[in-house]
């Protein structure tokens, strides 16, 4: 192999690690970032429900007002006696008529031939 093709290759392998050198601290850059970012995240939420849990401590500790008294229902009225009340209505219930449809169709070979004098491929029904 030639000198400068092996220089030339060392170049670019050279240059293809410094690419990556740079790729990977970036990402972690980004990735702290987003670590802090979420950290921060948290603490706000952590905050809030905290807040949340000491107003719900302070509803428990509070007394709820006294229910009012149940009032006592009137009785209900005497039901009417049976005689008294219309018989029910009979009803009779007629089904319509059954509906038949009856649709022609031709067979052939049924009386031995084909009646229509033709030999072709089942006519137009």
């Amino acid at each position: 192999m030639n000198k400068a093709h092996v220089t030339f290759f060392a170049i670019l392998v050279a240059a293809a690690t410094v690419l990556g050198a740079v790729a990977v601290t970036r990402t972690t850059g980004l990735g702290r970032a987003a670590r802090h970012t979420n950290d921060a995240a948290i603490a706000v939420r952590t905050k809030q429900l905290a807040t949340y849990a000491a107003k719900l401590q302070k509803e428990l500790k509070a007394k709820p007002p006294a229910l009012p008294k149940v009032p006592k229902p009137k009785p209900a009225p005497a039901a009417a006696p049976a005689a008294q009340q219309a018989a029910a209505p009979t009803i009779v219930y007629h089904r319509p008529p059954a509906i038949v449809t009856v649709i022609h169709t031709h067979h052939h070979g049924d009386d031995g031939g084909e009646s229509d004098g033709g030999g072709g491929g089942g006519g137009g029904d």
